[in-house]
């Protein structure tokens, strides 16, 4: 998938400025798909080229003027174009599954300290992404239950990608969490016996 279908994506929101779909894509669409700001900017520029967004100047007191951008029909076509197309099967291509993988190197020291510090680090940031997609998830819901706000909201997409992103955050944790009982196990079991 293209950086753009999730740029058009997210514009069904509304027009918006490049720095707020760069928060948006932070705190909503990095649950499956991440962007740096400049490559967002990057896009949008071609974007508008191509005539797929419609930009426009606001002018603001005290601040820079702000262009903001919303779907053209061309743009709405392409969405729709791409909602349509059977997606490619995911793949996972993660490095600290590889260091993990390479744990159990014969030949020398195993690494596993690092590797445990970066399974940690792994666990801080799933927890971290878990509290502010929980709180995305308490925004959007606004008091209501689930069954309520999937009935009578306008869109439930930006909601069900949430969950998503929610359960694959939890999962990682649940990983982390046995990959350290694993490591930690391990270790117990190299330590010689206390002998007294």
């Amino acid at each position: 998938m293209a950086l753009r279908n999730a740029v058009l994506a997210a514009l069904l929101e509304g027009e918006s400025s490049g720095y707020d779909l760069a928060k948006s894509f932070d705190a909503s669409i990095a649950n499956f798909w991440m962007a740096t700001p400049q490559q967002l900017y990057r896009e949008l520029a071609g974007m508008e080229a191509e005539g797929l967004l419609a930009a426009r100047v606001v002018r603001q007191e005290r601040r820079p003027d702000k262009r903001v951008f919303s779907l053209t029909e061309a743009g709405r076509a392409a969405l729709r174009e791409f909602v349509a197309e059977p997606p490619r099967p995911g793949s996972v291509r993660d490095e600290l599954l590889v260091k993990v993988q390479a744990l159990d190197d014969p030949e020398g020291d195993s690494g596993s300290e690092a590797v445990r510090e970066f399974v940690e680090e792994r666990a801080r940031w799933a927890r971290g992404k878990l509290d502010r997609y929980r709180r995305l998830r308490d925004r959007l819901l606004d008091g209501r239950s689930e069954d309520d706000h999937l009935r009578d909201a306008e869109r439930v997409g930006p909601y069900l990608t949430l969950l998503r992103g929610i359960s694959f955050e939890e999962e990682n944790l649940r990983w982390c969490e046995r990959v350290l009982a694993v490591l930690d196990a391990r270790a117990r079991a190299a330590r010689p016996a206390d002998r007294t």
